[in-house]
């Protein structure tokens, strides 16, 4: 049976992907998605969702996911900083949504609650933007969260360079409250950081691939994009790295990653390099500071995976003609 997923995205390039790969996936049956600010403001990424399910998903047995407004800033109220250069100005890099239908239904935030109520314990939550949305449940509905099957996360980088400073990656950088809200109160969470998902490489030969036998148009002008943005930037990158993919696939193929236990604390600097860095604490002893006899909880943490297994998977999925675009 195929897992239900809620996900949570900021809707760039990688974000979008991912939405194409889990609705080309029979495994994975995308219930709603959550778009907020992050890559794009968040009315720019609530216009790319209605035009990928009126002018991408067309089929008669396409399943339309739940379209929900999440969050418009982030818990620090700071003006927030957008990366059109990487993304584009509505997420699909070069595309320009068109044609999208007035009519499209738009729930309200709340709507995640009757997700949650429907679905309950076999309901798994995919947050692979910043994670404003997902801390404000977290506030306002504790004991409902309690029901969530499990919580993937792309965020952090442990060990590794981040991506906006020489240690923060981008999603924690953006909301470092939140962030650390999440991981203070979810007891069911995997991390799928930055020094994973940076190696889950699409090289072009592997996009023209999909390009010539799949179904979804806008994936090569898009993933063009994005690739030209890193090889302008490294040219030895081979390939443009899709942390979102990969962390949507994680719900189906854990084995397929290593993982380790460790408490981890999010720095809430207000500005600096150390903002939004992820620190998982390795010491056998824990934190000498807590009370002895209180637990000090762990979070689940990717530090490797099989990339043939992803590339098997990511190419079989993305190459099926299940949509024909208009």
């Amino acid at each position: 049976m195929a897992k239900k997923v809620l996900l949570f995205g900021d809707i760039g390039i990688d974000d979008i992907v991912a939405i194409i790969y889990g609705y080309l996936n029979e495994d994975i049956d995308i219930v709603g998605i959550v778009t907020e600010y992050g890559n794009i403001p968040q009315e720019n990424a609530l216009e790319t969702v209605r035009y990928l399910n009126d002018q991408v998903f067309t089929t008669e047995e396409s399943q339309r996911a739940t379209l929900i407004a999440g969050a418009e800033n982030p818990m620090t109220a700071e003006p927030v900083e957008f990366f059109p250069e990487i993304h584009g100005e509505y997420g699909m890099g070069p595309i320009i949504p068109e044609n999208t239908q007035d009519g499209f239904t738009l729930e309200n935030f709340f709507t995640i609650i009757d997700i949650i109520d429907r679905y309950g314990d076999e309901l798994y939550i995919v947050n692979i933007g910043r994670l404003t949305s997902l801390a404000t449940m977290f506030l306002l509905y504790p004991d409902r969260m309690e029901k969530i099957k499990h919580i993937y996360i792309m965020g952090g980088a442990f060990w590794e360079p981040g991506n906006v400073t020489a240690v923060s990656e981008a999603n924690f950088h953006g909301d470092p409250v939140a962030a650390q809200i999440v991981l203070t109160y979810a007891d069911k969470v995997t991390i799928i950081p930055l020094n994973v998902t940076k190696n889950a490489i699409v090289t072009p030969e592997m996009v023209d691939y999909i390009d010539q036998v799949g179904s979804i148009e806008i994936f090569k002008p898009m993933v063009d994009y994005y690739y030209n943005f890193y090889k302008e930037r490294d040219e030895s990158v081979q390939g443009s790295p899709l942390h979102d993919v990969l962390t949507l696939m994680a719900v189906n193929n854990e084995d397929m990653f290593t993982f380790e236990e460790y408490p981890v604390h999010i720095v809430q600097a207000t500005r600096g390099t150390e903002r939004g860095q992820s620190i998982a604490d390795i010491r056998p002893f824990g934190n000498l500071e807590e009370e002895t006899e209180k637990e000090i909880k762990r979070h689940r943490i990717a530090f490797d995976f099989d990339y043939r297994r992803f590339f098997r998977d990511f190419m079989t999925t993305m190459s099926t003609e299940r949509f024909k675009s208009n």
